[in-house]
């Protein structure tokens, strides 16, 4: 699907977007990027986003050029030229990425003075409706989520690779997801999303420290589960623990909640989406729904 993108302030449709080669986002994956969408035209969450993108520079000493403001000018620009964002038929999918920017083939962060700004805009595509009311297999993959003190999992980084590799084994499986497992041998969380288990009635989910990222819609989800008196809460996880639940699901920006039925050859539960996973979806919609609703563009 065609992507409207704007890099450093210029917007193009995607043949014609370019970035310099000497940019050391692609020389050595050195940046960050956010993913989120929209709800009527109103893009889910930014403030979060927009921390949570701080806090990745933070932790790679790369300054974020723009304010929040400016950001968001930048992408509803984007939104724009794609004819977006004015109907709910025509919501976006939204990824802003910041680099260290262009500069010699040196790691020395000195050499580039300029960070680049790269917003890419396509039509949002909502999870397949297969997907929701039966459900998807995922399988438990054999990469190891990257050690906190390697490539730290709280850097939403430009750099990749760990997740490819995870997922990429997880597709040669049949599955639509990898569940990946950190040095510990606990799990952690997919290659694209946040993992969770269902026992008891209650919504449970690995904690930070056994290192994942902290998932923008896994968060959000602690409060919807108090709005509708779901618990959810933060606890180690093993495979015993996700092959033994009543239920489980993945949670991203883009996908919301995915009922997961299989994991490799094992039936989840009832094998099919569970009345926990479909209460919290039910009510993480009615939530986003009503809060781009109430608030004004940003």
């Amino acid at each position: 699907m065609a992507a409207t993108v704007n890099v450093n302030g210029r917007v193009s449709d995607q043949e014609h977007a370019v970035i310099s080669v000497f940019d050391h986002g692609f020389l050595y994956g050195e940046g960050i990027y956010e993913t989120l969408r929209t709800y009527n035209g109103q893009p889910f969450l930014f403030d979060r986003h927009m921390q949570r993108l701080r806090n990745s520079a933070g932790m790679l000493v790369l300054t974020v050029p723009l304010s929040d403001a400016e950001i968001a000018a930048r992408f509803r620009a984007t939104v724009s030229a794609a004819g977006l964002g004015g109907s709910p038929d025509r919501e976006a999918y939204i990824r802003i990425l910041v680099t260290r920017g262009i500069g010699e083939l040196t790691y020395d962060p000195a050499a580039c003075p300029t960070p680049s700004v790269v917003v890419i805009v396509k039509p949002h595509v909502e999870v397949a409706t297969d997907w929701i009311e039966r459900g998807v297999r995922v399988s438990l993959v054999d990469v190891v989520r990257n050690h906190p003190s390697s490539v730290n999992p709280l850097i939403k980084s430009n750099n990749l690779l760990n997740n490819a590799l995870a997922m990429q084994e997880a597709f040669r499986r049949g599955a639509v997801e990898g569940v990946m497992r950190n040095y510990r041998g606990e799990l952690a969380e997919c290659t694209q999303s946040n993992l969770f288990v269902v026992k008891n009635g209650a919504a449970l989910t690995p904690p930070i420290d056994a290192g994942l990222l902290p998932g923008i819609t896994r968060a959000f989800l602690f409060e919807v589960g108090a709005g509708c008196g779901i618990p959810v809460r933060e606890q180690v996880l093993k495979d015993a623990d996700l092959l033994g639940a009543d239920e489980a699901f993945f949670t991203s920006s883009t996908r919301e909640l995915v009922p997961i039925v299989t994991v490799d050859d094992r039936t989840i539960g009832s094998g099919k989406p569970g009345p926990v996973t479909q209460a919290l979806l039910q009510a993480f919609r009615a939530k986003a729904q009503e809060l781009t609703r109430e608030r004004q563009p940003v």
